[in-house]
């Protein structure tokens, strides 16, 4: 037991009983510490960071989409509950607006008409659509809205009235506000009464019955 004891002391000489069950605990602490640590440097050394090479793309969580939402042409019966019903003083004035021979803006020219379709909503809106391409394709006319009145010889229109690419090429006019539409001379048509409504050019319009 002696020697035992002699040789695990090495060079320190002859420890006791009473010393080894102080010393014993301290040793078995120390141990477990430099595992420990092996341990966790050997973990250092294996863990790799997730990092994206340079130049590339970082992933994105992507974000929600909204829920798609029904427009009002394809909702049933939907109107816009804002526009007020279109104001009828002239019953045959309404009709011959309903049922025009189309459109033209003399820049273009009055041979070949555009069309002017004029419909009526469950709201009572009468709503104008109307247009007439340049016939070398660049260019032309177009106005979209609702007649707000119609009386016995003029309707308002309150809509957009664009001129794109006529008489000139680079030229283009757009307004949308409240228009004039008037016969005078017992014409069959209606005649846009703001002639000069974009530049110094006198804009014809007319739309026929």
């Amino acid at each position: 037991m002696r020697s035992a004891q002699r040789t695990a002391a090495g060079r320190g000489g002859y420890i006791g009983p009473t010393a080894l069950r102080c010393i014993l605990p301290g040793i078995s602490a120390f141990l477990l510490s430099v595992l420990l640590a092996g341990c966790a440097a050997q973990g250092l050394e294996d863990y790799e960071p997730s990092v994206n090479p340079p130049g590339s793309a970082v992933p994105q969580t992507p974000l929600p989409q909204p829920l798609p939402t029904a427009s009002p042409s394809t909702t049933s019966g939907a109107q816009d509950p804002a526009i007020a019903p279109t104001t009828i003083r002239d019953r045959t004035a309404a009709r011959r607006l309903r049922e025009n021979s189309g459109v033209t803006l003399q820049w273009i020219g009055w041979d070949q008409r555009g069309f002017a379709r004029v419909t009526v909503g469950d709201d009572g809106v009468y709503r104008l659509n109307a247009a007439q391409p340049s016939f070398d394709g660049v260019g032309g006319m177009s106005l979209s809205g609702v007649v707000t009145e119609i009386g016995s010889d003029y309707f308002l229109f309150d809509g957009r009235i664009v001129i794109v690419g006529t008489p000139d090429a680079e030229r283009y006019c757009a307004d949308n506000r409240l228009w004039r539409f008037g016969v005078t001379q017992n014409r069959k048509y209606w005649r846009l009464r703001e002639f000069e409504w974009c530049d110094e050019l006198t804009d014809y319009i007319d739309i026929y019955f």
